[in-house]
């Protein structure tokens, strides 16, 4: 049998720190709303001219890849995850590939946002054991720091999101000890309007007319109380699926690994669980919400704290827009 394993992590944060107390030279709000609110002490911005997605995307993958014992040449197929692409077009996944001395491979973007990062895992896995991939590369990488305002209309956006990228190798594998074991991916589209970035969009004739700009339609939206509803229900369901489709149960997790959407949901899902506080990582502390990047960098983080034991059973999950959630499986 093929499987496939998650050989090398890597990740990467721009150099400059931003705490809440530098936000409060923009807008109505205090290092204590925001630590109440979040659990977020500090996030990182990206340095114009020196960091884009798919640049911070390569560092990662550098990273990881000399983790993996892998060079570029040896890469079959690179999926990219992020909600702030470059460009409009073409994907990120696109330009990472040139950013390094990679083959002439496929690249595929995937843009279910939070969720990002596990579905490409999925998508690696499925390829892997197929038998058409040995080694792909997964990578989340966000810049959302110019996608809010630093204002009191967008100060609910605007004090939660950072700037970063991980990256993981994933490699085929005959260990059936050490693999991803499942995935698990879901949606929910009914509830898509509740968290979002409509504009510019292409169902408007004039999708760059000054009147979005004026009402602030270019601005993400977010219901809070109804995503954070949302969430606390999702994630556990996601992780019990997983746990259900091997036979597992709580007990058996080494570390869970959530989306780092927001500190009191990861604790509201962990009280849910009855997962102990030494069982799931947190690092949102730090970095704020980096989206597709969120579990990636956490990953490598656990990896470079020697954190990720052989035979430990990890486990990741991932809510956010669309509504989308997921989960995955591994055995270190």
């Amino acid at each position: 049998m093929i499987y496939s394993r998650i050989t090398g992590l890597g990740f990467y944060v721009p150099e400059t720190v931003v705490t809440n107390h530098d936000l409060e030279k923009y807008m109505d709000t205090s290092d204590e709303w925001i630590r109440e609110r979040s659990g977020i002490e500090t996030r990182r911005f990206f340095t114009e001219g020196k960091d884009t997605v798919s640049k911070m995307g390569a560092r990662a993958a550098e990273v990881a890849m000399e983790r993996a014992g892998v060079t570029p040449q040896e890469i079959d197929f690179i999926i990219f995850a992020t909600l702030s692409p470059d460009y409009n077009f073409p994907g990120s996944g696109v330009l990472l590939q040139r950013e390094l001395p990679f083959r002439n491979i496929g690249a595929l973007d995937v843009r279910t946002q939070c969720t990002g990062f596990i579905y490409g895992l999925s998508i690696a896995d499925q390829f892997i054991k197929s038998g058409m991939y040995k080694n792909v590369l997964v990578v989340g990488s966000e810049i959302q720091s110019n996608i809010f305002e630093k204002s009191n209309r967008n100060r609910d956006f605007a004090v939660l999101f950072g700037d970063g990228a991980g990256a993981a190798v994933v490699q085929a594998t005959q260990d059936e000890n050490r693999r991803i074991l499942s995935t698990h991916l879901f949606s929910e589209g009914q509830y898509a309007e509740d968290l979002m970035l409509e504009h510019p969009g292409s169902n408007l004739q004039d999708r760059l007319g000054q009147e979005l700009f004026d009402e602030g339609k270019h601005l993400p939206y977010m219901k809070g109380r109804m995503v954070f509803k949302h969430a606390v229900t999702r994630f556990p369901e996601a992780i019990q699926a997983a746990l259900d489709a091997n036979n597992l149960t709580k007990d058996d997790i080494a570390v869970m690994v959530p989306h780092q959407a927001n500190l009191r949901i990861s604790e509201a899902v962990r009280e849910k669980m009855g997962l102990r506080e030494d069982q799931v990582y947190n690092n949102i502390q730090r970095y704020g919400n980096t989206t597709a990047a969120t579990i990636p960098i956490a990953l490598a983080e656990l990896y470079e704290a020697d954190r990720l034991k052989e035979g430990d059973l990890i486990c990741l999950a991932a809510f956010g827009s669309g509504f989308t959630w997921a989960s995955c499986l591994l055995r270190w």
